[in-house]
């Protein structure tokens, strides 16, 4: 199978993180999807996450009924810290035969010399899928001099333009702004029923 892989905190899971991993799926062809929900990513330390428990509720509400989104446990199920160079052995052994495809925004390709062992996630990879996203500059000359297991393995997805992040959704929800739009509504149920992101 084509299996994706799109990790993230999901602060909350809104729809643009639906949009983008639908848009993966079929211009990937990918027959699922990963969402690899991670505790504590390394490049987030010093920022305040919300609970793991409150997050993976989240999570699950927002994929229920999308059979071609599945949870992946990964990043949940083992102690920090969490590199992606692990979570894709993890999940190689997992999904053995797959093709994992990683996906990627723009910007953390361009970052992706910084990240924890770089050429070896690279390796670990069968393809990576990079989002294009409007204003992330990308020197990919430079980006694969220094990781050069990429150039056969990268595969470019157009992707609309969505001004939504999860650090806005908090923020409304914060300040009372509406917010319900932006999230599925399992999703925004639940937060209303909690009064979750309200401190």
């Amino acid at each position: 199978m084509r299996t994706g892989v799109f990790g993230g905190t999901f602060d909350p899971p809104h729809i643009a993180h639906l949009i983008l991993a639908d848009e993966c799926r079929h211009q990937l062809r990918l027959e699922r999807v990963l969402w690899v929900l991670t505790q504590t990513p390394p490049h987030k330390l010093g920022q305040e996450i919300s609970p793991l428990d409150q997050r993976l509720a989240l999570l699950q509400a927002a994929l229920d009924g999308e059979s071609a989104f599945v949870l992946s446990r990964a990043d949940i199920d083992r102690p920090a810290p969490h590199y992606a160079v692990d979570t894709l052995r993890i999940l190689r052994a997992e999904y053995p035969g797959d093709t994992l495809v990683y996906l990627m925004g723009g910007d953390s390709l361009r970052d992706l010399p910084s990240w924890h062992a770089p050429r070896q996630f690279a390796a670990a990879c069968d393809e990576i899928g990079v989002m294009r996203r409007p204003g992330a500059q990308v020197e990919l000359d430079e980006v694969t001099r220094q990781i050069p297991e990429l150039l056969e393995k990268l595969r470019w997805v157009d992707t609309p333009l969505i001004g939504i992040s999860a650090s806005e959704v908090r923020r409304r929800i914060r300040e009372g702004a509406p917010y319900r739009h932006y999230l599925p509504p399992a999703v925004a149920g639940l937060i209303a029923s909690r009064g979750w992101y309200l401190d």
